[in-house]
């Protein structure tokens, strides 16, 4: 029974970071498995072994949860762009008050304030510099620059999966990634899932410590950064306004329910601790 723990935890946290918005550090805490997750991405070779059922079984159960959840999310995408975007917007919104309760601490307001503010007007450049994906399709070929696109995407999505209150494929979607990692899962296409496998073991081995570092000594500073890249996130996932009036009440509708359950999510977490 404890393995199957195991193993659906990481279920969630993998579909968790299939979905743009909801964290998959956050679901760690409130399945509390965090502290264990962060000890095996500390390069503690000693603590990895020790825990290596454990981890196992959190990998296979979060690759199942990416896989299982990638074919939905290229259909919802394919199909319905406006109102899945809107939802993910939702969703969102709805985790900046948890993320701002974090904020809190004994550091400078003001200076988590410029950090924060520092953190929105970099999310906005992003529309400006993220590479274009072809209108919007998901990009299926492979050449250097892709790979070197997906690669970095990969490394910063990666880093950004451990934190909570973060979300991985959030990353990828701010960066213009999301739809070619989540249509390669779908597709399994292998060539494009090379550079994304390779980013995400560099991100996890040579973030992991560093992120570990300033969340365990200085954790408001960071949230006041992560607050930013969040709200200023907004700009550059926004799809534009629906075309339709049916349309508008459909995103309308999504995009309040996405809110909601990201709310839910936060509400019902545990407070962690780093180790």
């Amino acid at each position: 029974m404890v393995y199957f723990r195991i193993f659906l935890s990481g279920m969630v946290i993998g579909i968790a970071n299939a979905i743009p918005g909801v964290s998959g550090g956050t679901m760690a805490v409130v399945l509390n498995v965090y502290d264990r997750l962060i000890s095996l991405v500390s390069l503690n070779l000693k603590k990895i072994l020790r825990d290596l059922p454990f981890a196992l079984l959190l990998v296979a159960g979060a690759g199942t949860g990416i896989v299982l959840f990638a074919k939905l999310m290229s259909g919802l995408f394919d199909s319905y762009p406006v109102p899945t975007t809107w939802f993910f917007m939702g969703l969102i919104v709805g985790s900046i008050p948890f993320i701002a309760r974090r904020t809190r601490g004994t550091g400078s307001v003001p200076v988590k304030t410029v950090l924060g503010t520092i953190a929105v007007v970099v999310m906005i450049i992003t529309v400006f510099f993220r590479p274009d994906e072809g209108a919007g399709q998901a990009i299926t070929a492979l050449d250097p620059a892709v790979f070197l696109f997906l690669f970095l995407a990969s490394v910063a999505a990666a880093a950004a999966m451990i934190v909570p209150g973060l979300s991985g494929s959030f990353v990828f979607l701010m960066l213009g990634a999301y739809r070619t990692v989540i249509r390669a899962v779908s597709d399994m296409n292998l060539p494009i899932l090379l550079p994304v496998a390779l980013g995400a073991g560099a991100g996890l081995l040579a973030g992991a410590a560093l992120i570990r570092f300033f969340l365990a000594r200085r954790p408001d500073m960071v949230y006041a950064v992560i607050l930013g890249l969040v709200v200023g996130s907004l700009v550059p996932v926004f799809p534009g306004l629906p075309a339709t009036v049916p349309q508008g009440i459909v995103s309308a509708a999504v995009f309040a329910g996405g809110a909601v359950l990201s709310r839910l999510f936060s509400s019902t977490e545990k407070e962690g601790t780093l180790s």
